[in-house]
């Protein structure tokens, strides 16, 4: 049998992708032994640097003097723009935002309130807060731009929107197909600034090393990471060692750095100290990017029998004049009902408040508040059940791309949701039903997310002891990254999972795009899948002229990896005996995604996600106070990864997208700029007591246009329609319609009917 050719590359008999397995890092979590960015013990004493904020939004620093400060106890050095060194520019030729550099502290203009004009560093965090009220800074105030309201209608066309998106679509005559609807809904809806708010603020540990630079950093993508502090120090990126193997949440506001990670590293390589910089919970408002506040246009014009035949989604949101974004809010409306004659524009008004950013499913969480919201009116205005009204403009292909869809299952969870919900029990008219004092209504609303590919590498090692290590510098931001990539690796090389040992956030690893805009999990985990295969193929061509291994000769096409061992019929060899015979030091492969341009899968298919969310509300008749009774989502993502985390990941969606409905709103102070409720006293979030019965239900899937795992991103779905799902459940419970986001009791309660007690 010498000279056998290998087919295949064998298949693993195990199983594991998919289950409920536990979260390998649970127990560091749970006994504190998991290091977050703040928490690294550098071997000489850190020092503690606490940022000093613009208190004005707009003008220049006419004289700022830290010689008090500097006095102070324990303070080692106060940086403002006079002693700040020179940093490299923000270079828009970069493509992405988030690989550019960030300088701080390089002139006296002040562009937002709150914006950095001192770092003071000091012995302890106490000393230098202390130290920092110690600065003291006179303003030349000018006059800014902060109220969207009253500036709305001051726009400009940006180039493209967020995601690389076309800024406008046009198909058919969106004007005719209007005028000739025989229903129509024309309605405006607004919905406010938002913030990340993860739990572990953001935070750095900056180290130095001779020239190198240690940065340990609570962020979501480390080449980005690594970038941006590399180009503002203009130091070789192979210096900067970015470290973050747990982060305590992001939600988008991770993906870049900001102000506490370049300053920190200032302040390092200036004192040729470790230096600890976190921002506190009322700096966040201010020195980390925003969902922006928007203004949309819903227009829908449908033939008596429900069907569409105009759809129109115009938005108009803020931006930083010095930092544009745009929020792709309109993009969501694009793939999501058919409709012959179809329009989306986006529109920004510069304002001078901080930068918007991703915030978790940037654009379709508040487009989908806006376009359900008005797809429920429009079955209000037609009589038809909103289930219904829904199922019925269900396209056959993408209704803008004219290409056909990957693996689309809407009307399956609409159906399957409406079902569990017990929606056949929902009265058509709103506000008739009653339990004592509250009024109860029920809510539905579609959801679609766009699925993503970037490019990504991950190195798979097997050792001779037939245990496996994984490592790619993809960050877990608590979504279940360890666990999943554990998974995937086992089930491809037949290993039990306590055989597999997952190593990420570190920049010395193979590059990824690391965890945002759910692509991360489909990503590294179709890498990992890649890697394995690749392994499974060298252990079988290892085997294939063995005179020593039980599988030569063999047909290797039939090998099957669990266990540990490769079988082929009633014969089997431990994987870690072929391992140590051929390669004695141990033997790795790769695996790669490619990005979606350079896979044309991505371009033959629109591929999404897919959900419906129910609510079921409860309104009190006399003060309008809300009471969420329950909520259920219905969700098809392909295959699924980790049933125990993905329905995770869905349930604190749809919990943000019910807090989105009826609590979170950033307000600004008009005369400053200053967001006023900046504390989460007054940002409020739901709580426990805000969120009774939730349950996600995963739909049997696999997308093989995907990736060959036929998995897709979960991690923002779950929010995507959940807030509308409440706010139709609020208009069907008391007839009246909140179009200005979040539903408070004050925009309910003089619409109230009038009972009979």
């Amino acid at each position: 049998m010498t000279g056998q050719k290998v087919s295949g590359q064998g298949t693993s008999g195990q199983g594991i992708i998919g289950r409920a397995v536990s979260r390998v890092d649970g127990p560091l979590k749970v006994t504190g032994r998991a290091t977050y960015a703040y928490e690294h013990g550098p071997d000489d004493a850190p020092l503690y640097g606490f940022i000093v904020g613009a208190t004005i939004g707009k003008g220049r620093i006419t004289r700022i003097d830290s010689r008090s400060a500097e006095r102070a106890p324990g303070v080692c050095l106060v940086m403002t723009h006079h002693n700040a060194p020179e940093q490299g520019p923000r270079d828009e030729s970069v493509p992405y935002e988030y690989w550019r550099a960030q300088p701080m502290l390089t002139g006296p203009d002040i562009h937002h309130y709150g914006e950095p004009v001192a770092l003071v560093v000091a012995t302890t965090f106490e000393q230098a807060r202390a130290a920092a009220g110690l600065v003291e800074v006179e303003y030349a105030a000018r006059p800014g731009r902060y109220d969207f309201g009253a500036l709305k209608d001051d726009t400009y066309i940006p180039k493209m929107v967020n995601a690389g998106l076309p800024t406008d679509t046009a198909v058919g005559d969106f004007d005719a197909g209007f005028r000739s609807a025989a229903v129509t809904v024309d309605q405006r809806y607004t919905t406010p600034y938002g913030f990340s708010m993860p739990m572990e603020p953001h935070a750095c540990l900056a180290v130095p090393r001779g020239e190198d630079l240690t940065v340990h950093v609570s962020c979501q993508i480390v080449d980005a990471a690594q970038a941006s502090v590399a180009r503002t120090l203009r130091l070789d990126p192979a210096r900067v060692h970015i470290v973050s193997p747990y982060v305590g949440g992001g939600f988008g506001s991770k993906l870049g750095v900001h102000a506490e990670t370049i300053l920190a590293a200032l302040a390092a390589r200036a004192l040729r100290r470790p230096v600890k910089v976190a921002l506190t919970r009322q700096q966040v408002f201010h020195l980390v990017g925003l969902r922006p506040t928007s203004h949309q246009r819903v227009r829908l014009g449908a033939e008596r029998d429900g069907r569409l035949v105009a759809l129109a989604h115009d938005v108009t949101m803020h931006t930083n004049p010095d930092m544009e974004y745009a929020e792709q809010t309109a993009a969501t409306t694009r793939s999501l009902y058919a409709a012959p004659h179809r329009l989306t524009s986006h529109r920004l008004t510069p304002l001078d408040l901080p930068r918007g950013e991703d915030v978790r499913a940037p654009g379709d969480a508040p487009g989908l508040l806006a376009v359900e919201s008005a797809m429920d009116e429009l079955a209000d205005a037609l009589g038809m059940d909103p289930v219904e009204l829904r199922i019925r403009n269900e396209p056959t292909v993408d209704p803008e791309r004219g290409v056909p869809y990957s693996d689309r299952h809407l009307v399956e969870c609409l159906r399957e949701g409406a079902r569990r919900f017990g929606w056949e029990r929902r009265p058509a008219r709103p506000a008739t039903v009653r339990d004592g004092q509250w009024l109860v209504g029920y809510g539905v609303a579609a959801a679609i997310r766009g699925h993503f590919q970037s490019p990504t590498t991950v190195r798979v090692r097997l050792a001779a002891d037939g245990t496996a290590t994984v490592q790619s510098d993809m960050t877990d931001i608590g979504t279940g990254t360890y666990t999943i990539l554990t998974q995937v690796a086992a089930d491809g090389l037949g290993l039990p999972p306590d055989r597999v040992r997952v190593e990420l956030g570190r920049s010395e690893f193979p590059t990824s795009m690391g965890s945002g805009g759910s692509w991360g999990a489909a990503n590294s985990s179709t890498a990992v899948h890649g890697a394995c295969r690749t392994l499974r193929e060298k252990l079988l061509a290892a085997v294939c002229d063995d005179t020593r291994s039980a599988l030569r000769g063999l047909e290797l096409e039939k090998a099957v990896f669990a266990d540990g061992r490769v079988r082929i019929g009633d014969a089997s060899e431990a994987l870690g005996d072929i391992v140590a015979r051929h390669h004695p030091d141990g033997m790795e492969a790769t695996g790669e995604t490619l990005a979606m341009n350079d896979d044309p899968h991505y371009t033959a298919y629109s591929i999404h996600t897919y959900g419906a969310h129910f609510a079921e509300v409860a309104v009190d008749a006399d003060t309008a106070e809300i009471r969420l009774r329950r909520m259920l989502g219905v969700f098809s993502v392909g295959r699924v990864l980790n049933a125990r985390t993905a329905r995770s990941q869905l349930i604190g969606g749809m919990i943000w997208g019910a807090g989105a409905a009826l609590e979170e709103e950033a307000v600004v102070d008009p005369r400053s700029g200053a967001f006023v409720n900046r504390d989460l006293a007054h940002y409020l979030l739901p709580v426990h007591a805000d969120i009774p019965a939730v349950d996600a239900v995963v739909l049997d899937g696999y997308d093989d246009k995907a990736n060959a795992l036929g998995a897709k991103g979960i991690g923002e779905l779950g929010i995507c329609g959940a807030g509308a799902a409440v706010a139709n459940a609020v208009f069907h419970a008391t007839g009246v319609r909140v179009r200005d986001f979040p539903i408070t009791l004050e925009k309910v309660l003089p619409g109230l009917p009038l009972l009979d007690v």
